[in-house]
Protein backbone atom coordinates (compact mmCIF):
# COMPACT_ATOMS: atom_id res chain seq x y z
CA UNK A 1 0.00 0.00 0.00
CA UNK A 2 2.68 2.34 0.95
CA UNK A 3 4.35 1.52 -2.30
CA UNK A 4 1.11 2.03 -4.26
CA UNK A 5 1.07 5.43 -2.73
CA UNK A 6 4.25 6.78 -3.42
CA UNK A 7 3.78 9.58 -6.34
CA UNK A 8 5.94 8.72 -9.10
CA UNK A 9 7.54 10.67 -11.58
CA UNK A 10 7.56 9.43 -15.47
CA UNK A 11 11.12 8.86 -17.28
CA UNK A 12 11.27 8.83 -20.56
CA UNK A 13 13.56 9.96 -23.40
CA UNK A 14 12.37 12.02 -26.91
CA UNK A 15 14.48 11.30 -29.90
CA UNK A 16 14.01 12.53 -33.30
CA UNK A 17 15.94 14.33 -36.38
CA UNK A 18 17.29 17.84 -35.98
CA UNK A 19 14.70 20.44 -36.66
CA UNK A 20 11.60 18.10 -36.33
CA UNK A 21 10.68 19.77 -33.27
CA UNK A 22 11.43 18.20 -30.17
CA UNK A 23 12.31 21.41 -27.95
CA UNK A 24 8.79 22.57 -29.14
CA UNK A 25 7.05 19.95 -27.20
CA UNK A 26 8.11 22.00 -23.79
CA UNK A 27 5.56 24.22 -24.86
CA UNK A 28 2.90 21.57 -24.61
CA UNK A 29 3.83 21.21 -20.69
CA UNK A 30 2.61 23.49 -17.70
CA UNK A 31 4.75 26.72 -17.49
CA UNK A 32 4.22 26.29 -13.53
CA UNK A 33 5.87 23.69 -12.85
CA UNK A 34 8.22 22.68 -15.59
CA UNK A 35 12.24 23.28 -15.33
CA UNK A 36 13.76 23.54 -18.79
CA UNK A 37 17.78 22.72 -18.76
CA UNK A 38 18.75 24.62 -21.70
CA UNK A 39 21.94 23.00 -22.85
CA UNK A 40 22.18 23.60 -26.17
CA UNK A 41 20.86 27.40 -25.77
CA UNK A 42 18.33 26.26 -28.42
CA UNK A 43 15.46 28.88 -26.73
CA UNK A 44 14.86 30.15 -30.16
CA UNK A 45 11.94 27.89 -30.90
CA UNK A 46 10.69 28.30 -27.91
CA UNK A 47 10.93 32.06 -27.10
CA UNK A 48 7.38 31.88 -25.76
CA UNK A 49 8.23 30.05 -22.95
CA UNK A 50 7.47 31.63 -19.84
CA UNK A 51 8.50 28.66 -17.01
CA UNK A 52 11.73 28.49 -15.48
CA UNK A 53 14.87 27.67 -17.12
CA UNK A 54 18.53 26.79 -16.33
CA UNK A 55 21.66 26.97 -18.55
CA UNK A 56 24.56 24.59 -17.34
CA UNK A 57 27.54 25.68 -19.15
CA UNK A 58 30.03 22.87 -18.09
CA UNK A 59 30.17 18.96 -17.16
CA UNK A 60 30.50 19.88 -13.32
CA UNK A 61 27.17 22.12 -13.18
CA UNK A 62 24.89 19.49 -14.82
CA UNK A 63 26.28 17.17 -12.35
CA UNK A 64 25.79 19.08 -9.36
CA UNK A 65 22.40 19.98 -10.91
CA UNK A 66 21.48 16.56 -10.73
CA UNK A 67 22.64 16.33 -7.46
CA UNK A 68 20.95 19.62 -5.98
CA UNK A 69 17.23 18.25 -7.65
CA UNK A 70 17.25 13.89 -7.31
CA UNK A 71 19.28 14.49 -3.78
CA UNK A 72 22.45 12.20 -2.57
CA UNK A 73 23.17 8.72 -3.16
CA UNK A 74 24.09 7.47 0.54
CA UNK A 75 25.93 4.35 -0.69
CA UNK A 76 28.13 6.79 -2.31
CA UNK A 77 32.04 7.27 -0.80
CA UNK A 78 32.45 10.99 0.50
CA UNK A 79 35.07 11.72 -3.07
CA UNK A 80 32.14 10.63 -5.21
CA UNK A 81 30.28 12.87 -7.41
CA UNK A 82 26.83 11.77 -6.31
CA UNK A 83 27.45 11.25 -2.20
CA UNK A 84 25.82 12.98 0.88
CA UNK A 85 29.35 14.92 1.19
CA UNK A 86 29.21 16.18 -2.29
CA UNK A 87 25.42 17.60 -1.87
CA UNK A 88 26.66 19.17 1.28
CA UNK A 89 28.75 21.18 -0.76
CA UNK A 90 26.12 21.57 -3.23
CA UNK A 91 23.74 23.22 -0.54
CA UNK A 92 25.94 25.19 0.00
CA UNK A 93 26.48 26.96 -3.49
CA UNK A 94 22.74 26.53 -4.72
CA UNK A 95 20.57 27.04 -1.41
CA UNK A 96 17.55 25.67 -0.12
CA UNK A 97 16.47 22.47 -2.42
CA UNK A 98 12.94 22.84 -1.29
CA UNK A 99 12.64 26.55 -3.49
CA UNK A 100 12.69 23.36 -6.56
CA UNK A 101 9.67 21.25 -4.69
CA UNK A 102 7.52 22.80 -7.36
CA UNK A 103 8.62 21.52 -10.00
CA UNK A 104 7.17 18.46 -11.33
CA UNK A 105 8.71 18.04 -14.39
CA UNK A 106 12.71 18.52 -15.87
CA UNK A 107 12.74 19.17 -19.81
CA UNK A 108 16.56 18.24 -20.32
CA UNK A 109 17.70 19.74 -23.80
CA UNK A 110 19.36 17.95 -24.97
CA UNK A 111 21.32 14.53 -24.12
CA UNK A 112 23.24 14.85 -26.94
CA UNK A 113 25.24 18.47 -25.99
CA UNK A 114 25.81 16.93 -22.38
CA UNK A 115 27.41 13.76 -23.71
CA UNK A 116 29.52 16.46 -25.61
CA UNK A 117 30.17 18.46 -22.76
CA UNK A 118 30.88 15.27 -20.74
CA UNK A 119 33.35 14.09 -22.90
CA UNK A 120 35.06 17.10 -22.88
CA UNK A 121 36.12 17.15 -19.34
CA UNK A 122 36.73 13.35 -19.56
CA UNK A 123 39.40 14.46 -21.88
CA UNK A 124 41.59 16.57 -19.15
CA UNK A 125 41.27 13.76 -16.39
CA UNK A 126 44.06 11.92 -15.74
CA UNK A 127 42.19 8.82 -16.89
CA UNK A 128 42.01 9.77 -20.36
CA UNK A 129 45.85 10.06 -20.62
CA UNK A 130 48.97 7.15 -20.75
CA UNK A 131 50.27 6.59 -17.05
CA UNK A 132 53.61 5.85 -18.99
CA UNK A 133 53.74 8.59 -21.83
CA UNK A 134 51.41 11.37 -20.46
CA UNK A 135 49.65 11.32 -24.12
CA UNK A 136 46.12 11.51 -24.16
CA UNK A 137 44.00 7.69 -24.25
CA UNK A 138 41.49 8.03 -25.92
CA UNK A 139 40.07 4.87 -24.83
CA UNK A 140 40.60 5.79 -21.84
CA UNK A 141 38.35 9.02 -22.84
CA UNK A 142 35.80 7.25 -23.99
CA UNK A 143 35.09 4.67 -20.76
CA UNK A 144 35.36 7.42 -18.77
CA UNK A 145 32.51 9.02 -20.63
CA UNK A 146 30.33 6.31 -20.17
CA UNK A 147 30.73 6.09 -16.69
CA UNK A 148 30.36 9.28 -16.00
CA UNK A 149 26.80 9.73 -18.40
CA UNK A 150 25.13 6.36 -16.79
CA UNK A 151 25.83 7.68 -13.80
CA UNK A 152 24.19 11.09 -14.33
CA UNK A 153 21.27 9.65 -16.28
CA UNK A 154 20.74 6.95 -13.41
CA UNK A 155 20.63 9.38 -10.71
CA UNK A 156 18.43 12.07 -12.42
CA UNK A 157 16.12 8.75 -13.20
CA UNK A 158 16.18 8.66 -9.37
CA UNK A 159 14.45 12.14 -8.94
CA UNK A 160 11.33 10.05 -7.39
CA UNK A 161 7.93 12.34 -7.53
CA UNK A 162 9.05 14.29 -10.74
CA UNK A 163 8.76 13.45 -14.59
CA UNK A 164 12.47 13.38 -16.45
CA UNK A 165 12.32 14.15 -20.27
CA UNK A 166 15.48 14.01 -21.89
CA UNK A 167 15.92 15.26 -25.80
CA UNK A 168 17.95 13.81 -28.21
CA UNK A 169 19.70 14.02 -31.92
CA UNK A 170 18.61 10.62 -34.37
CA UNK A 171 20.87 9.73 -36.51
CA UNK A 172 20.24 7.53 -39.73
CA UNK A 173 22.33 5.06 -41.09
CA UNK A 174 23.41 2.21 -42.84
CA UNK A 175 24.67 -1.01 -41.51
CA UNK A 176 27.31 -3.75 -42.47
CA UNK A 177 24.16 -4.96 -44.37
CA UNK A 178 22.87 -1.73 -46.00
CA UNK A 179 19.83 -1.84 -43.88
CA UNK A 180 18.93 1.56 -42.54
CA UNK A 181 19.00 1.76 -38.43
CA UNK A 182 18.38 4.59 -36.35
CA UNK A 183 21.20 5.62 -33.85
CA UNK A 184 21.36 7.81 -30.84
CA UNK A 185 23.28 10.77 -31.64
CA UNK A 186 25.67 10.62 -28.36
CA UNK A 187 29.45 10.74 -28.19
CA UNK A 188 30.44 6.97 -27.41
CA UNK A 189 28.78 3.86 -27.62
CA UNK A 190 27.94 2.64 -24.51
CA UNK A 191 24.86 5.80 -23.05
CA UNK A 192 23.29 5.00 -26.20
CA UNK A 193 22.97 1.35 -25.73
CA UNK A 194 22.02 1.56 -22.16
CA UNK A 195 19.78 4.76 -22.15
CA UNK A 196 16.75 2.68 -23.44
CA UNK A 197 17.22 0.23 -20.04
CA UNK A 198 17.51 3.46 -17.54
CA UNK A 199 14.31 5.11 -18.43
CA UNK A 200 10.77 4.30 -18.52
CA UNK A 201 9.64 5.10 -21.96
CA UNK A 202 11.34 5.66 -25.09
CA UNK A 203 9.93 7.59 -28.22
CA UNK A 204 10.81 8.84 -31.65
CA UNK A 205 9.21 11.70 -32.61
CA UNK A 206 9.27 11.68 -36.88
CA UNK A 207 7.49 12.52 -39.57
CA UNK A 208 4.90 9.53 -40.32
CA UNK A 209 3.76 9.54 -44.08
CA UNK A 210 0.22 7.26 -44.65
CA UNK A 211 0.38 4.55 -47.40
CA UNK A 212 -2.28 5.35 -49.51
CA UNK A 213 -3.67 2.55 -51.88
CA UNK A 214 -3.33 2.57 -55.59
CA UNK A 215 -5.39 5.29 -57.15
CA UNK A 216 -6.45 6.96 -53.96
CA UNK A 217 -5.61 10.43 -53.45
CA UNK A 218 -2.20 11.25 -51.34
CA UNK A 219 -2.82 12.13 -48.17
CA UNK A 220 -0.38 14.64 -45.86
CA UNK A 221 2.12 13.58 -44.03
CA UNK A 222 1.98 14.56 -40.01
CA UNK A 223 4.17 14.26 -36.94
CA UNK A 224 4.05 11.73 -34.23
CA UNK A 225 5.61 10.44 -31.24
CA UNK A 226 6.21 6.61 -31.94
CA UNK A 227 6.17 4.77 -28.53
CA UNK A 228 6.06 0.85 -28.97
CA UNK A 229 8.86 -1.44 -30.01
CA UNK A 230 6.99 -3.43 -32.77
CA UNK A 231 7.08 -0.42 -35.17
CA UNK A 232 6.97 -0.61 -38.71
CA UNK A 233 9.44 2.20 -39.05
CA UNK A 234 12.42 1.07 -37.36
CA UNK A 235 12.34 3.27 -34.68
CA UNK A 236 13.69 3.36 -31.13
CA UNK A 237 10.19 3.00 -29.26
CA UNK A 238 9.49 1.04 -25.42
CA UNK A 239 6.12 1.90 -23.57
CA UNK A 240 6.72 0.27 -19.77
CA UNK A 241 3.36 1.87 -19.14
CA UNK A 242 1.66 -0.51 -21.07
CA UNK A 243 -1.28 2.63 -22.26
CA UNK A 244 0.11 4.06 -25.25
CA UNK A 245 -0.74 3.27 -28.24
CA UNK A 246 2.16 2.87 -31.67
CA UNK A 247 1.33 6.72 -32.47
CA UNK A 248 0.55 9.67 -29.69
CA UNK A 249 -0.27 13.31 -30.60
CA UNK A 250 2.94 15.08 -29.81
CA UNK A 251 1.55 16.84 -26.63
CA UNK A 252 3.46 15.37 -23.76
CA UNK A 253 1.02 17.08 -21.19
CA UNK A 254 -1.82 14.58 -22.85
CA UNK A 255 0.30 11.60 -22.75
CA UNK A 256 0.94 12.14 -19.12
CA UNK A 257 -2.24 12.02 -18.60
CA UNK A 258 -2.89 9.02 -20.64
CA UNK A 259 0.29 7.06 -19.00
CA UNK A 260 -1.09 7.77 -15.55
CA UNK A 261 -4.44 6.59 -16.35
CA UNK A 262 -6.13 3.53 -14.59
CA UNK A 263 -4.20 0.29 -16.26
CA UNK A 264 -6.21 -2.33 -17.78
CA UNK A 265 -7.70 -4.74 -15.31
CA UNK A 266 -5.90 -8.34 -14.56
CA UNK A 267 -8.30 -11.33 -14.38
CA UNK A 268 -7.45 -14.02 -11.61
CA UNK A 269 -4.51 -15.73 -13.48
CA UNK A 270 -2.38 -12.93 -13.64
CA UNK A 271 -3.30 -12.18 -16.80
CA UNK A 272 -4.49 -8.48 -18.70
CA UNK A 273 -7.56 -8.62 -20.39
CA UNK A 274 -6.69 -6.97 -23.22
CA UNK A 275 -8.37 -8.87 -26.09
CA UNK A 276 -5.47 -10.29 -28.51
CA UNK A 277 -6.24 -10.24 -32.24
CA UNK A 278 -7.21 -13.43 -33.94
CA UNK A 279 -4.19 -15.33 -35.64
CA UNK A 280 -3.44 -15.09 -39.32
CA UNK A 281 -4.21 -18.43 -40.86
CA UNK A 282 -0.98 -19.95 -42.28
CA UNK A 283 -1.23 -20.00 -46.52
Amino acid sequence: DERQAEARGIKAVIFGKSGIGKTYLLLTLDEGSTLFIDLEAGDLAVQHWRGASIRPRTWEECRDLALFLAGPNPALRDDQPYSAAQYARVLQAYGDPARMDGFATIFVDSITVAGRLCFQWCRGQPEAHSEKTGKPDIRGAYGLHGREMIAWLTHLQHARGRNVIFVGILDEKLDDFNRRVFVPQIDGSKTGLELPGIVDQVMTLAEIKPDVAPGQPAVASFRGLVCQTLNPWGYPAKDRSGRLDMLEPPHLGQLFQKIRSPSPPIDAHGASSIALPAPTPNT
